[in-house]
């Protein structure tokens, strides 16, 4: 049975820390779901209910588009070493595009 945790917790954060890859997956309602997986080099946890991560464009980049029409997010982070243990963090993104403030400003970080 999943537990529900209202924000990350120290040890949420120490199990993200020791992964490599993690999944994302965002859709709208009337869109496919897009699963992807991403490296965690780029991926911040900035405080217990604020992530981010720098999603370098590849064969176009649904999961931006999703986000501009307010789909929801989903980042699940699985271990593939040690004891099994799955984290999915659920929520909602905003996009900063390169070259923008909010860019600059969390690069800057």
């Amino acid at each position: 049975m999943a537990t529900q945790f209202p924000g990350l917790q120290a040890a949420h954060q120490e199990f993200i820390a020791r992964q490599k890859i993690f999944f994302v997956a965002s859709a709208t309602a009337s869109s496919h779901v897009i699963v992807s997986p991403r490296g965690t080099d780029l991926f911040r946890v900035i405080d217990a209910s604020s992530v981010l991560y720098l999603d370098k464009t590849g064969s176009g980049n649904e999961t931006a588009a999703h986000i501009r029409a307010g789909g929801r997010i989903t980042m699940m982070f699985c271990a593939f070493e040690g004891p099994p243990q799955i984290l999915r963090l659920y929520g909602s993104g905003v996009v900063h595009p390169r070259h923008s403030h909010g860019f600059a400003v969390l690069l800057k970080d």
